[in-house]
């Protein structure tokens, strides 16, 4: 072979060697899994737990091959642009968005990173069209907001037949609170009572919603499928109701723990238990696009007997 066409080969050679390289070392250093939520850490260890008995399940190891990128709202919404960029400059691999709100945050900022929404109904938020075949970069696990809304109504009324007068705690900055708001009038009429909605966009609102509930007169209260209401924000909602003597019913089971009535949604340790499956099937090379969007198949109603006895 000449010295010409040697040197062609080596330089032929040479980007695959290159590559080769690369893979190398990817396959040396733990991959990067983002996790951003709307509310707060402490409140969501239960869930990381989970997720982390979930990948190690499917044979992923914490620290030697994969390590959590966090970043927490604690119910500050407008920080949320923010921490999606922060957490863009980390270049996960995957991120779990533990809600819809996150979500778009998240698009924006990395809109090439594959997502997989633990929480929240990617449907309702207009992230998505169809849940067989989401297409783009979303995926995940549906809360079917709109159906666990009418729900909680009725077992409230089912509950407490004697009801004529219900606020309700509403998150005006969610895409669904239109749609949400429509769904209680039309509960409200089919069911006989008066609907009394307080609309909030931050935790500062809270007080002054329940003031205008106390005028108003309500004899319970309905916490809707919001974005920021979590952590510190929903205990305080589930307090000035108790406060006031009202029975108190979300989707959260927190909010039957803190003393509200009961609590009726999806079982989240399932939902972050299947966050754990897409994730390894998106590492392992599928399209998130391709993964159909699951809803929740087991509920919990949860009943705080000291308060029912009330």
């Amino acid at each position: 072979m000449s010295t010409r066409r040697r040197c062609l080969a080596a330089g032929a050679a040479w980007p695959a060697l290159a590559w080769t390289g690369a893979l190398r070392a990817q396959a040396t250093a733990p991959v990067v899994i983002g996790w951003m939520g709307n509310g707060g850490r402490e409140g969501s260890l239960p869930s990381l737990k989970v997720f982390s008995e979930g990948m190690t399940a499917l044979g992923w190891k914490m620290g030697a091959q994969y390590v959590l990128e966090e970043r927490w709202a604690d119910g500050q919404m407008d920080r949320l642009p923010a921490l999606a960029q922060e957490l863009a400059t980390k270049k996960p691999a995957v991120i779990v968005s533990l809600g819809s709100t996150t979500s778009r945050a998240l698009t924006a900022a990395a809109p090439t990173t594959p997502i997989v929404q633990a929480d929240g109904d990617p449907v309702a938020a207009g992230l998505v069209t169809n849940l067989a075949r989401p297409g783009g970069m979303i995926t995940g696990i549906s809360n079917v907001t709109f159906e666990l809304n009418q729900k909680l109504i009725e077992l409230l009324v089912e509950s407490l037949p004697s009801l004529r007068r219900v606020g309700f705690v509403a998150d005006s900055t969610v895409r669904a609170h239109g749609a949400n708001v429509v769904n209680v009038r039309r509960a409200a009429e089919r069911l006989r009572f008066e609907a009394v909605i307080a609309e909030m966009e931050r935790p500062q609102d809270i007080e002054p919603a329940f003031v205008g509930l106390a005028k108003a007169r309500v004899q319970a209260i309905v916490i809707l499928a919001a974005a920021w209401i979590t952590g510190p924000s929903l205990k305080k909602i589930t307090q000035l109701g108790l406060a006031q003597g009202w029975p108190v019913v979300g989707i959260p089971r927190s909010v039957a723990s803190q003393g509200g009535l009961f609590s009726y949604g999806p079982n989240g340790v399932a939902r972050v238990q299947r966050a754990a499956y897409y994730v390894d099937r998106i590492l392992k090379g599928a399209k998130p696009g391709d993964l159909p969007i699951e809803q929740p198949t087991t509920f919990r109603l949860v009943l705080n007997l000291k308060t029912a006895k009330t």
